[in-house]
Protein backbone atom coordinates (compact mmCIF):
# COMPACT_ATOMS: atom_id res chain seq x y z
CA UNK A 1 0.00 0.00 0.00
CA UNK A 2 1.03 3.08 -0.70
CA UNK A 3 1.20 6.55 0.46
CA UNK A 4 -1.33 7.75 -2.35
CA UNK A 5 -3.56 4.83 -1.51
CA UNK A 6 -3.45 4.97 2.33
CA UNK A 7 -4.30 8.83 2.56
CA UNK A 8 -7.26 7.90 0.12
CA UNK A 9 -7.97 5.43 3.28
CA UNK A 10 -7.97 7.91 5.57
CA UNK A 11 -9.82 10.22 3.76
CA UNK A 12 -12.73 7.49 3.30
CA UNK A 13 -12.79 7.28 6.91
CA UNK A 14 -12.90 11.00 7.54
CA UNK A 15 -16.09 10.98 5.16
CA UNK A 16 -17.29 7.69 6.88
CA UNK A 17 -17.35 9.83 10.15
CA UNK A 18 -18.69 12.73 8.93
CA UNK A 19 -22.20 11.28 7.54
CA UNK A 20 -22.21 9.01 11.11
CA UNK A 21 -21.99 12.64 12.71
CA UNK A 22 -24.90 14.05 11.00
CA UNK A 23 -26.93 10.96 11.35
CA UNK A 24 -26.46 10.62 14.85
CA UNK A 25 -26.68 14.07 15.52
CA UNK A 26 -29.52 13.91 14.13
CA UNK A 27 -31.04 11.57 15.92
CA UNK A 28 -30.00 12.73 19.15
CA UNK A 29 -31.19 15.85 18.39
CA UNK A 30 -34.46 14.62 17.78
CA UNK A 31 -34.69 12.85 21.38
CA UNK A 32 -33.38 15.99 23.16
CA UNK A 33 -36.06 18.50 21.49
CA UNK A 34 -38.81 15.62 21.91
CA UNK A 35 -37.59 15.41 25.84
CA UNK A 36 -37.61 19.37 25.76
CA UNK A 37 -41.20 19.33 24.36
CA UNK A 38 -42.68 17.51 26.89
CA UNK A 39 -41.03 19.45 29.46
CA UNK A 40 -41.57 22.72 28.35
CA UNK A 41 -43.93 22.76 25.37
CA UNK A 42 -43.42 23.16 21.53
CA UNK A 43 -41.86 26.21 20.67
CA UNK A 44 -38.90 25.27 23.29
CA UNK A 45 -38.57 21.90 21.74
CA UNK A 46 -38.33 23.14 17.97
CA UNK A 47 -35.74 25.75 19.32
CA UNK A 48 -33.62 22.94 20.83
CA UNK A 49 -34.21 21.07 17.83
CA UNK A 50 -32.92 23.54 15.35
CA UNK A 51 -30.03 24.41 17.92
CA UNK A 52 -28.51 20.74 18.78
CA UNK A 53 -29.17 20.01 15.28
CA UNK A 54 -27.18 23.15 14.17
CA UNK A 55 -24.22 22.80 15.68
CA UNK A 56 -24.27 19.07 14.86
CA UNK A 57 -24.34 20.33 11.25
CA UNK A 58 -21.29 22.87 11.74
CA UNK A 59 -19.21 19.40 13.15
CA UNK A 60 -20.19 17.35 10.60
CA UNK A 61 -18.99 20.60 7.72
CA UNK A 62 -16.05 20.35 9.65
CA UNK A 63 -15.02 16.79 9.26
CA UNK A 64 -16.37 16.64 5.83
CA UNK A 65 -13.96 19.66 5.22
CA UNK A 66 -11.27 17.90 6.57
CA UNK A 67 -11.52 14.57 4.09
CA UNK A 68 -11.62 16.50 0.67
CA UNK A 69 -8.78 18.99 2.31
CA UNK A 70 -6.93 15.46 2.60
CA UNK A 71 -8.25 14.43 -0.69
CA UNK A 72 -7.22 17.50 -2.65
CA UNK A 73 -3.92 17.92 -1.23
CA UNK A 74 -2.72 14.57 -0.63
CA UNK A 75 -4.41 12.25 -3.13
CA UNK A 76 -5.40 14.35 -6.00
CA UNK A 77 -4.21 17.53 -6.08
CA UNK A 78 -5.30 19.02 -9.69
CA UNK A 79 -6.29 22.71 -9.93
CA UNK A 80 -9.59 21.34 -10.75
CA UNK A 81 -9.61 19.55 -7.81
CA UNK A 82 -8.36 22.80 -5.58
CA UNK A 83 -11.09 24.95 -7.55
CA UNK A 84 -13.66 22.85 -6.21
CA UNK A 85 -12.23 22.45 -2.62
CA UNK A 86 -12.24 26.21 -2.41
CA UNK A 87 -15.68 27.19 -3.60
CA UNK A 88 -16.60 24.13 -1.09
CA UNK A 89 -14.24 25.72 1.96
CA UNK A 90 -16.44 28.93 0.55
CA UNK A 91 -19.51 27.21 0.79
CA UNK A 92 -19.23 25.88 4.35
CA UNK A 93 -17.70 29.49 5.50
CA UNK A 94 -21.12 30.99 4.90
CA UNK A 95 -22.92 28.01 5.79
CA UNK A 96 -21.39 27.81 9.39
CA UNK A 97 -21.85 32.01 10.05
CA UNK A 98 -25.22 30.96 8.83
CA UNK A 99 -25.70 28.69 11.55
CA UNK A 100 -23.99 30.52 13.81
CA UNK A 101 -26.33 33.54 13.85
CA UNK A 102 -29.28 31.12 13.99
CA UNK A 103 -28.13 29.53 17.00
CA UNK A 104 -26.80 32.31 18.73
CA UNK A 105 -29.29 35.17 17.23
CA UNK A 106 -26.42 37.40 16.12
CA UNK A 107 -23.05 37.12 14.26
CA UNK A 108 -19.94 35.58 15.52
CA UNK A 109 -17.76 38.48 15.70
CA UNK A 110 -20.31 40.58 17.93
CA UNK A 111 -20.69 37.63 20.36
CA UNK A 112 -18.99 39.53 23.83
CA UNK A 113 -15.64 37.66 24.51
CA UNK A 114 -15.53 34.85 26.95
CA UNK A 115 -14.96 35.52 30.58
CA UNK A 116 -11.80 33.76 32.06
CA UNK A 117 -11.44 32.46 35.25
CA UNK A 118 -9.35 35.44 36.27
CA UNK A 119 -11.89 37.91 35.71
CA UNK A 120 -14.58 39.80 38.03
Amino acid sequence: MDYTSLLADVAHVFEAIGAAVLVVGLIWSGVLAVRTWRRSGGRRGYQTLRESFGQVLLLGLEILVAADLITTVAVAPTLGNVAVLGLIVLIRTFLSVSLQVEIDGQVPWRRSPARGRNSP
